[in-house]
């Protein structure tokens, strides 16, 4: 019932349609993945832009963005629509199969629901790291639900996931780290408690063998051990995604800061109360996350997806130890629990799965209808939708300077026939590319040269941007302004 109302809420309360694109990155990934099902093969160099044009470019996400080129040729922005928020669902279903593995409590996952809802809400985009969160969680099911020997067709499950995962996000080197942390726990644990160190060992020796089948299975991508080492510059360019604002740790001055905190907070109290029953993976894992969710809020949707179920498990514990209560608190202690469970039983004797199926079916019918024909699409009020018009009528050869924001925006709108100045392929760009943007739009000493030096002929940025007045102050003639958007051309 869970995923089912989370689906609906996604579609509807939450205004999907216009939500999912609200980030213009996923207009280049959707041309992207039609470019690639046209053509038959991967671009070895940028398609987009002219700043950066025929230089080598790494489309890691190739997979995810013929997945969305192929849905997108099917049925536009409404299959895409139905397709991510089926993708949500299913993320949410499995986050609730991980309280279960995790020996969560059914009453406790119920309190914990709206905060997951509430943490990954902030993420949910047409973009492939949705895709992303099922297979992570995925992953995660498997490790806790390991047999205590991998043979080879667990092996063969464990690379054929992690290949799967390197195809359709960056993200696919979590898998090893998984396992990797898995392994190391229980090495540990024998120093730590006085465990059988035979059965310990055994147990890492197989999450070692998982460990390494994943990240060979992360190796069958068009781009070999090359994407891993793509990956790892990237993340570790602390020039690059300190200009990212996605990257940046998230602003606990907005609505849902008490949200954020809450899960945060429930989050470590987990994992200090699993550390204490001697749960060491969890712990560690569920310090991995809320580290990275305090230092980048693109991580925050994963505090609620990972680190909740499994300081779940760890509240469930706590409570059934709890003994030497008064009699009548003791006694409503033992029935809430005893009911929890015979709840969590009801709701596993349901085909989730199917159920999930039956319900992104009634969505994307509702999403067909007529009357949702207009509440579908990149909105408006962030797009430059008027000023695109405009844009059409200019020549083909016009070297437009447009905001990152409006870049992906404008080679979905333009079928990436128009050439960008730049989008949010922030690992192409570069560190020094970025801060170059930067210094021009915030109109810092120096803009000039920059503007000389890629010979714009027009500039189309935000109606509140720096940049404008200092155009408009050298010449620069408005052909078109809105509140979203305006249009300037060159002397």
């Amino acid at each position: 019932m869970l995923t089912a109302s989370t689906l609906f809420f996604c579609l509807f309360a939450y205004d999907a349609g216009t939500a999912f694109f609200r980030d213009s990155d996923t207009g280049w990934h959707i041309r992207n993945g039609e470019r690639i099902l046209v053509r038959h093969g991967l671009p070895r160099t940028d398609p987009f832009s002219f700043s950066k044009s025929g230089q080598p470019w790494f489309a890691w996400e190739w997979g995810a963005d013929v997945l969305m080129g192929g849905v997108y040729r099917l049925s536009g922005l409404r299959g895409l629509t139905a397709l991510f928020a089926l993708a949500i669902a299913a993320g949410i279903w499995l986050c609730c199969r991980l309280h279960t593995a995790a020996g969560g409590n059914y009453l406790i996952l119920a309190v914990l629901a709206p905060l997951t809802v509430i943490t990954s809400s902030v993420h949910w985009l047409a973009r492939p790291h949705v895709l992303g969160w099922s297979l992570l969680l995925a992953t995660l099911l498997y490790a806790e639900r390991a047999p205590a020997r991998f043979g080879a067709r667990h092996l063969a499950l464990v690379a054929g996931g992690a290949a799967i995962w390197s195809n359709l996000h960056a993200s696919f080197f979590l898998a090893p780290l998984i396992f990797f942390i898995y392994a190391a726990a229980h090495l540990m644990r024998p120093l730590l408690w006085p465990l059988s160190r035979d059965s310990e060992w055994l147990r890492a020796r197989s999450y070692c063998w998982a460990m390494l089948a994943s990240f060979a299975g992360g190796l069958l991508n068009p781009y070999g051990w090359r994407l891993y080492a793509h990956v790892v510059s990237f993340l570790s360019d602390t020039e690059l995604t300190s200009r990212i604002s996605e990257f940046q740790s998230f602003n606990f001055q907005q609505p849902v800061a008490p949200e954020m905190a809450a899960a945060l907070g429930l989050a470590v109290a987990g994992g200090t109360l699993a550390l204490s029953q001697k749960k060491l993976a969890h712990a560690l894992l569920i310090a991995l996350f809320v580290w990275g969710g305090l230092r980048s809020g693109r991580v925050l949707p994963l505090v609620g997806l990972v680190a909740l179920p499994l300081a779940n498990g760890a509240f469930a514990e706590a409570l059934h130890g709890v003994r030497g209560l008064r009699l009548e608190l003791q006694r409503v202690l033992d029935r809430t629990l005893a009911w929890s469970a015979r709840l969590g039983a009801l709701d596993r004797s349901f085909s989730g799965a199917a159920f999930l199926a039956a319900a992104g079916l009634l969505a994307f019918l509702t999403l067909a209808s007529p009357a949702r024909s207009d509440k579908i699409g990149f909105p408006t009020q962030r797009f430059p939708a008027g000023a695109a018009s405009i844009v059409e009528k200019l020549p083909l050869q016009a070297r437009i300077l447009a905001s990152d924001s409006f870049g992906g925006y404008l080679i979905y709108r333009f079928d990436g026939a128009r050439p960008v100045y730049i989008d949010g392929r922030s690992d192409f760009y570069g560190a020094a590319f970025l801060k170059q943007y930067l210094d021009l739009m915030s109109a810092r000493p120096g803009w000039r040269d920059i503007v000389d030096s890629f010979h714009f002929t027009h500039a189309l940025l935000p109606s509140d941007s720096p940049l404008l007045a200092a155009l408009e102050q050298s010449g620069w003639t408005t052909l078109y302004k809105d509140d979203v958007a305006t249009l300037l051309e060159a002397r």
